[in-house]
């Protein structure tokens, strides 16, 4: 597995992949140990900053071009998360804690930056499976950002990321997470980059296994 992982990597990639490995599983650590996950919980925004470091780092070209489909993600994102909190309209009724760090209108900064990283590390995932048709492609990147929704949902309640105003989630959550994801992979697509390495899906996959994991010990 260990080779199969790190096949093709240069020293770089494989530091880069390394750092993300470690960090996630400290934090999972930290998320689980009473008394100190308090501590842990503070320095979210600062792990998602390190992330983002990383893989604009193990971005092949950093130009221009890349500068603004990452600004453009964190754009779409912000707004969407803007008028979701303050209509409605977009996922459904709900307001963010205090764990996601500083905001702006009510909405943390970094829930943009948030949107870049799973956007562009499932837009690489996607492009490095070589799937020719590039609807099909969308979809299954759309579907894949759904289902790490579905287990971030009951996590970012209990440690305060976000709450639901009825308690409740709702299916219209969902399928906006959908309909954005695919719009953002869309954008993702037209803008062809080069394919990347695989450590921007690391970094998905890690999601994957640190909110599967909370939620199987919460």
């Amino acid at each position: 597995m260990k080779k199969l992982l790190f096949a093709y990597l240069t020293m770089p990639q494989r530091i880069s992949v390394v750092i993300i490995v470690l960090f996630h599983a400290v934090g999972l650590a930290g998320f689980m140990v009473p008394y100190i996950d308090a501590i842990f919980l503070n320095i979210v925004p600062w792990h998602l900053l390190l992330m983002a470091a990383v893989i604009i780092y193990n971005q092949e070209r950093v130009d221009g071009k890349f500068l603004l489909f990452a600004l453009l993600i964190f754009a779409i994102g912000f707004m969407a998360e803007f008028t979701g909190v303050h209509t409605g309209l977009l996922f459904g009724n709900y307001v963010y804690g205090e764990t996601l760090g500083v905001k702006l209108f009510n909405i943390p900064l970094i829930i943009g930056v948030n949107w870049f990283l799973l956007i562009y590390s499932t837009g690489v995932l996607i492009q490095r499976q070589r799937i020719r048709n590039k609807l099909l492609g969308i979809i299954t990147g759309a579907l894949i950002l759904v289902m790490l929704d579905v287990l971030i949902e009951p996590i970012a309640t209990q440690f305060d990321y976000w709450h639901w105003i009825g308690g409740s989630i709702p299916v219209k959550n969902y399928v906006c997470w959908f309909m954005l994801g695919a719009l953002m992979l869309f954008i993702f697509d037209r803008f062809k980059f080069k394919t990347q390495s695989m450590v921007a899906p690391v970094l998905l996959i890690m999601q994957f296994i640190f909110f599967m994991v909370l939620g199987f010990v919460n």
